[in-house]
């Protein structure tokens, strides 16, 4: 378990500074920057309208979704995107810059020491990590307790930044917030002012509560994105198998978006997925379930864990697919301070 900190130590966790990255300021390119290039500041105003604030995002969009924009002829687009390509550079490097690139990762720890050593150090920014299982098995309780901990130093493990919380199943709770950020020895009020929490009641407004995060995260140095559950609306707003390719392609889209703001931004995405029968899973398997969302939601996810409920609060998490994590599983268990190590 962490240890608490110490009271001097509390004034550095209180509220993030904006100063505390300025050797982060290289990760992005503020949109602003196009006027030097000659792009009119109104048409600058029009892409920051549209939720564009960097050239980083501004090049992860086809020119077809910005001529989309009002005001942006094909011609405007074109000397835009030229411009854009002279500050950021989005062609080839080489394995050594790529390396390079990966040491601005940073993984916010769990609240436990075996789950975090599972994840090689706890969940990482710069990806999207998923975690799916049956109602109970923690994976709301890991949210809540990532909220706490990313706001922790990163000399402690922490991300050092603020947490944007999407809600689609009406399970935050902030006096979850309150009892973990007592654990961690951090000052409850401040934790709580440090998170920004919105709750989504259809997948358009789920969409359009990640647009609208652009701007935020262009000024304040956000570190984590939860999404909880990613799933659930586009299982209520779409029914039947007539309408299955048109959900399918939505979830992609909205996929596609927290992949871009992760890798924009710096910041971890966190979200959580439901289970569905799988009566192909086999006969030997005694309760067979699967991950929703198929293989678009698959691909999307950087990280897979696959959550099961335990012996009493303990639980189980095993790594269902990672680019660079073994196959293995961690035991862990929920506490009234959050996610911390399993007593035997």
């Amino acid at each position: 378990m962490i240890a608490t900190l110490k009271a001097e130590d509390q004034s550095q966790l209180q509220l993030v500074e904006r100063e505390a990255i300025d050797d982060e300021e290289d990760l992005f390119e503020a949109i602003d920057k196009l006027i030097s290039q000659g792009i009119n500041a109104g048409d600058v105003k029009k892409l920051q309208d549209a939720g564009i604030y960097t050239c980083n995002g501004l090049m992860m969009h086809t020119k077809k979704n910005l001529t989309g924009i009002k005001g942006l002829s094909e011609a405007k687009v074109d000397k835009i995107c030229e411009a854009a390509e002279k500050i950021v550079n989005f062609g080839y490097i080489t394995g050594s810059d790529a390396l390079l690139r990966r040491q601005s990762v940073i993984r916010i720890t769990t609240g436990s020491q075996a789950l975090d050593e599972l994840l090689g150090g706890g969940i990482e920014t710069l990806a999207i990590t998923e975690a799916f299982g049956e109602f109970r098995s923690g994976k709301t309780q890991l949210a809540h307790t990532l909220c706490v901990s990313t706001q922790l130093p990163t000399n402690m493990r922490g991300g050092n930044g603020k947490v944007a919380y999407i809600d689609t199943e009406g399970t935050f709770r902030p006096d979850r917030i309150v009892s973990i950020a007592e654990r961690f020895g951090m000052d409850p009020g401040a934790v709580l002012d440090n998170i920004i929490y919105a709750r989504a009641y259809t997948y358009e407004h789920q969409y359009n509560l990640l647009l609208g995060l652009a701007a935020k995260m262009s000024e304040e140095p956000f570190r984590l994105l939860i999404v909880d559950s990613v799933i659930a609306l586009f299982r209520v707003d779409f029914t039947g198998r007539g309408e299955l390719a048109e959900r399918q392609q939505k979830l992609a889209q909205m996929l596609s978006r927290l992949t871009k703001i992760a890798e924009e931004f710096n910041v971890a995405v966190y979200m959580t997925n439901q289970v569905i029968a799988d009566p192909g899973g086999g006969m030997f398997i005694s309760d067979p379930k699967k991950p929703a969302g198929g293989h678009v939601l698959a691909h999307a996810a950087t990280i897979r864990l696959m959550f099961r409920k335990g012996k009493g609060e303990q639980r189980v998490c095993k790594v269902f697919d990672a680019p660079n994590l073994p196959e293995a599983e961690a035991v862990f268990q929920i506490t009234p301070g959050g996610i911390a190590d399993a007593k035997d």
